[in-house]
């Protein structure tokens, strides 16, 4: 008992250093049961409900990774576009970090045309400068926004996303097509559009960095234990 309070109580110091508490100065009105309270304008978050939550969602992401689920990461603001697919590449997961382009979900044939036309588009030998340009200007654009999910079969069984706000196109298309999300919901958020959520920080890598690594050890251990079964 005294060595789970000792590893509570080194993980939630943990979460202050890396800034998981701070809150925007706005707050939807949802979010409120997740605050601790209002400090220099910021709305700090109660972490010891972040901290159970994490453990929630790490354990649900452990147990559909045992059952080989397949989940799709979502974050694509630029300061941390190069981490969600590091993320995302340690744990054998998909990704989009540049940009959700719509219908990406929902119009699933279109988006294998793209994925096979990024695959197959050739130059000629008999192309003029002009034409092989644009081509390969065609090709970098497709490689940019579709290479995390160039290997993706089938519709994600689940989706991690960071930065609500900002990625709205994707939450409507998961809440369309009935496909679970996890949310890193900063209190700005709404609890709402989201299936597991935990109330922390979207706004700052350090932050953003801390949850993902924990949830990406639930995922890789999944995976891991899934070629006992």
């Amino acid at each position: 008992m005294t060595s789970s309070i000792s590893e509570t109580k080194k993980l939630v110091q943990q979460m202050v250093s890396a800034g998981v508490h701070l809150g925007y100065r706005r707050r939807n009105p949802k979010m409120t049961p997740y605050v601790y309270i209002k400090k220099d304008g910021l709305q700090i978050i109660d972490l010891f409900q972040t901290y159970c939550a994490l453990k929630k969602a790490s354990s649900y992401l452990y147990d559909i990774s045992r059952r080989g689920k397949r989940i799709l990461f979502v974050g694509t603001r630029k300061y941390i576009s190069k981490y969600i697919e590091q993320i995302a590449d340690e744990c054998n997961s998909w990704y989009i970090n540049k940009r959700w382009l719509g219908g990406l979900l929902t119009n699933w044939n279109t988006l294998n045309d793209l994925k096979f036309k990024m695959q197959k588009i050739e130059i000629g030998k008999n192309q003029t400068k002009k034409e092989k340009a644009r081509i390969e200007q065609q090709k970098k654009r497709l490689r940019k926004y579709l290479n995390g999910i160039r290997s993706m079969y089938k519709q994600p069984d689940f989706v991690i996303i960071i930065g609500q706000k900002r990625e709205m196109k994707a939450v409507k298309e998961c809440i369309k097509l009935k496909i679970p999300t996890l949310t890193i919901l900063d209190t700005n958020g709404n609890p709402d559009l989201t299936d597991i959520f935990i109330p922390a920080n979207d706004n700052s890598l350090q932050s953003i960095t801390f949850i993902l690594n924990d949830l990406s050890k639930a995922i890789k251990k999944g995976q891991e234990h899934k070629e006992t079964l």
